[in-house]
């Protein structure tokens, strides 16, 4: 069989991410918080799936590149796989302080920097965006005389790395604080102390901190997440939020060049007061928000069988048409969609399951198709919409417990 057997880098992941939380709880330290791990999660999970769609894409732009373009011809030896390494990491840091300093980078990048917690989960926060925007800085890579074939191995194996520094339960680690980017470097990076930010921006070495003046040692304790903090668990606001800001901004500032120093400038030429005019406009906040054990426990029900989905697709990705592939995609958004919206205890998240059904559904009848088939899924969904007043009810009391509609 030809499985893709980066997939078990779901269950990798999985099983780190449960040791620090078990190391933590040792500790007796309260790193996680159920809110903002099921976002991160939920971020990494549909980034990893949209990896199915877009890294062969990226490997035909290397390849087109290398072929066309490609200034060397360079085959594969330790000191050349220690220069792409290199190269690499230092395409990085400017890659990633970009995503700091000019505002359509930034729209990206925001997502990253989100969550208020600082945990393994938050290495999953990364989107499909961020992956375009980076393949644009690689683009050099290939040009040099990399060939694709090394260029994605070395992605995969430099990528791996920043997963090892999103936590706090590793402290300072001695002579390798001033080689490689430590747990501790990166604790500083994500977070929102005046003395912190727009600092150690490298992946994997320090170095390009410390020649472009951008490092900064951990000394006080650090405070994680945006300056501004986001308060929502909204699968699309949080992706979406300072796309809109920068656009609401944009409109309602005078002159071109002025338009273009917001897109292109720093994040703090768009209006801080963009977000809340446009919170008051998309995003209806409950701000009695309880915490209930019925409403976590199907919270966390949902993204466990999503992992377990994700995990068996990717392994078995080479064998699944087309079709059902954009089906599993969009009914895993959906979902994701659904746990965000149940956080934020909203009520529409019961129509939300129509669009499941429906999804699911043209699923099963592509898989299977019959005519038996179509109708019993035909008459569920009737029966469903006829009593839906009753069915929203219970719904919601299921979910939700005794919530006030």
């Amino acid at each position: 069989m030809h499985l893709n057997y980066l997939a078990l880098a779901v269950p990798f992941f999985l099983v780190f991410i449960g040791l620090e939380y078990l190391i933590s709880q040792k500790q007796g330290k309260r790193y996680f918080k159920f809110n903002d791990s099921v976002t991160n999660l939920s971020i990494g999970i549909f980034e990893r799936l949209l990896d199915v769609f877009t890294v062969g894409m990226f490997y035909y732009v290397y390849a087109y590149l290398h072929t066309r373009f490609g200034i060397f011809d360079i085959r594969p030896g330790v000191l050349l796989w220690v220069a792409l390494l290199i190269c690499t990491d230092f395409i990085w840091y400017w890659y990633h302080r970009l995503g700091h300093e000019v505002s359509l980078f930034w729209c990206a990048h925001v997502v990253h920097h989100q969550s208020e917690e600082f945990n393994y989960t938050v290495s999953a926060r990364i989107t499909v965006f961020q992956a375009f925007i980076r393949t644009g800085f690689w683009a050099i890579l290939p040009i040099i005389g990399f060939p694709p074939g090394m260029i994605t191995t070395m992605l995969l194996v430099h990528g791996l790395y920043p997963f090892f520094i999103h936590t706090r339960t590793i402290g300072k680690l001695g002579i390798l604080e001033y080689i490689l980017v430590t747990p501790s470097h990166h604790r500083v990076h994500h977070a929102s102390n005046p003395k912190y930010l727009d600092k150690n921006y490298g992946d994997m070495f320090i170095i390009w901190d410390k020649l472009f003046g951008t490092f900064q040692k951990e000394e006080e304790e650090p405070v994680y997440g945006l300056t501004k903090p986001l308060q929502s668990n909204s699968f699309l606001w949080q992706h979406f939020h300072f796309i809109l800001e920068m656009i609401y901004t944009v409109r309602r500032t005078d002159g071109w060049k002025n338009k273009f120093k917001v897109v292109f400038g720093k994040p703090d030429y768009v209006d801080p007061g963009a977000r809340e005019e446009l919170e008051s406009r998309f995003l209806i906040q409950n701000h009695e928000k309880t915490e209930m054990s019925k409403l976590y426990n199907y919270v966390l029900w949902q993204i466990a069988v999503t992992l377990m989905l994700l995990f068996t697709f990717l392994l078995f990705e080479n064998y699944v048409p087309a079709a059902i592939q954009v089906g599993i995609a969009l009914l895993i958004l959906l979902t994701l969609i659904n746990c965000g919206a149940i956080m934020e205890q909203k009520q529409w998240v019961f129509y939300l399951e129509f669009a499941r059904y429906g999804v699911l559904g043209l699923i099963l009848l592509y898989t299977w198709p019959s005519p038996l088939l179509f109708s019993c899924e035909l008459i569920l969904l009737l029966t469903a919409v006829y009593f839906q007043a009753g069915l929203k009810q219970q719904y919601l009391k299921l979910v939700y417990g005794e919530l006030e509609p």
